[in-house]
């Protein structure tokens, strides 16, 4: 049981954070027109991405790193509670359609596991046992990359996760939103991109949430095209699962390569749908299997 001095404790911890600061120009909001806090919303948005472009070295250094590693038969693995970690599952699900990744590639852990997508789980993001066993159950090895993130930088799962990562040799990232985190010193790579107070004191599902979203983009994005999953800037690995990806499948064959429509029909007939190997066929005049190999 958490004692009057523990919490004592945290809260000295939060007021040293940048995330949970009290400003006091905005203790009155709720008074502003929804328009006026719609605008201050959106002025406060608009200063993520500067924030981000702070951090853009760190973060490609461990794209790299991260790539590397997949090149080499790694994973990439996000680890984080609450909001970080529903982003972390989030960018992990939306890699197998767009880069036709296997499922098992880039995965999202989420601290008290998925139900805590739509459900807080109490006490599970304050365990780094929990951090440690998740990742034991997945099979981590030295080849995988390990991205903690945590707007705070001092959530003990996130923390937990990349600190036993590292102990095994797996690369580790540490994503935060405050300056000199706990999070980014246990990790090979620190990315710490420091947006300010929140519009609502310590609300981090706002700009920590934009500026985490956005790195995360940045982090998968990245990664695959280093991975040679995209040609020029097309998803040629895109899975196309639903009527509009098929759609979307047959127009990056005729931007990549000019092809007629009947073309393309039977280059894709031959090649399983695949997109990839149907421009294969196509630029390199060869059959589906010469294309697959």
């Amino acid at each position: 049981m958490t004692s009057t001095a523990d919490y004592a404790q945290l809260r000295a911890q939060l007021d040293t954070l940048t995330t949970e600061a009290f400003r006091p120009e905005l203790a009155e909001i709720d008074r502003r027109s929804t328009l006026e806090i719609a605008r201050t919303m959106n002025d406060e948005d608009a200063t993520v991405p500067a924030a981000v472009a702070e951090q853009l070295p760190q973060i490609a250094a461990a794209i790299d790193g991260a790539a590397a590693r997949m090149a080499d038969g790694g994973r990439l693995i996000y680890a984080g509670a609450g909001t970080a970690g529903r982003l972390g599952v989030l960018d992990a699900s939306e890699c197998p359609p767009t880069f036709n990744t296997d499922p098992g590639e880039v995965l999202g852990l989420i601290a008290g596991g998925p139900s805590a997508m739509v459900t807080a789980v109490e006490g599970a993001e304050d365990s780094k046992e929990l951090a440690a066993a998740d990742l034991t159950a997945l099979g981590l090895t030295d080849r995988d990359t390990v991205v903690g993130i945590s707007a705070s930088g001092r959530t003990p799962y996130a923390i937990g996760a990349v600190e036993h990562a590292r102990a095994l040799g797996a690369l580790t990232v540490g994503l935060s939103c405050n300056a000199g985190s706990a999070l980014a010193a246990a990790a090979d790579h620190g990315i710490e991109v420091v947006v300010g107070p929140e519009l609502l004191t310590g609300s981090t599902r706002l700009k920590a949430g934009t500026a985490q979203k956005l790195v995360l983009n940045m982090v998968s994005t990245i990664t695959m095209i280093r991975l040679g999953k995209t040609y020029g800037n097309l998803m040629v690995d895109v899975r196309a699962s639903n009527e509009k990806l098929r759609a979307r499948s047959r127009r990056i064959v005729a931007l990549a390569t000019g092809a007629p429509d009947h073309e393309i029909e039977a280059a894709l007939a031959a090649t399983d749908g695949e997109v990839k190997n149907a421009i294969l066929t196509l630029l390199g005049e060869v059959d589906g299997p010469a294309a697959a190999r």
